[in-house]
């Protein structure tokens, strides 16, 4: 006869349960419609037993996010975990090509965290800002070993202004203490890719364009050649 599993299994495989249904709902109907009375139907069981876990939506939404962002952290870091540190162009390139091959398997929780914000929710910046940090910190570090090894083309970047430095300074704070270049190079960085990848989860590239990771890859491709 098997044993029967411990509590804690329980309670560990109730509360993936109701994440994995959070995400079809959200696949099929939006991220605002989330409903944990819907989720707790599906599931057979009974409107409080899902408050044992998450007692108010936001709750759940908020969940969602960190695992969200722990997922595309994990895969920033594997991609480049392989990579010698010096190689740079290497790990930056694979940094973009991993990013984009999250965001288009994944596509309901890149929309989570970087798409239309759901009415009614504000994300609890003291849970949400460190995963989310995580998730760009592999950018971050590379830029600045671009930066350190004399090879960030700064003389290639407009002039940085007294009002934009002061916010990147304070940016630096939760950045490891990272160049204010640095960090505007990582923003950019991320703004193309992440355009990219909004465009083609939104299906708005045009048809002819029948595999946009090629625009991808020579996009990355041009960055390393403007800025690196």
């Amino acid at each position: 006869m098997s044993p029967r599993p411990r509590q804690s299994e329980r309670l560990i495989d109730l509360q993936s349960a109701i994440k994995a249904t959070a995400w079809k709902q959200i696949t099929e109907f939006g991220a605002p419609t989330l409903s944990l009375r819907a989720i707790a139907r599906e599931l057979g069981i009974t409107a409080p037993a899902i408050y044992n876990y998450f007692p108010h939506r936001d709750d759940l939404v908020t969940a969602l996010i960190l695992d969200a962002f722990n997922s595309l952290a994990d895969s920033q870091e594997s991609a480049i975990a392989h990579l010698p540190q010096d190689h740079l162009s290497g790990r930056l390139s694979a940094l973009g090509l991993a990013y984009h091959q999250w965001a288009v398997s994944h596509p309901q929780r890149y929309l989570l965290i970087f798409g239309t914000p759901i009415p009614n929710y504000h994300a609890p910046d003291e849970l949400t800002l460190p995963a989310a940090t995580r998730a760009l910190v592999p950018l971050i570090e590379v830029s600045k070993a671009f930066f350190m090894a004399g090879k960030l083309r700064i003389d290639k970047i407009a002039p940085l202004e007294p009002r934009l430095e002061s916010m990147l300074k304070a940016w630096q704070e939760t950045a490891g203490g990272a160049h204010p270049e640095v960090l505007y190079l990582a923003l950019i960085i991320w703004s193309r890719v992440h355009g990219l990848v909004m465009l083609e989860i939104g299906n708005h590239i045009p048809p002819m364009i029948n595999d946009p990771a090629e625009v991808f890859r020579r996009e990355i491709q041009t960055i390393l050649i403007q800025y690196l």
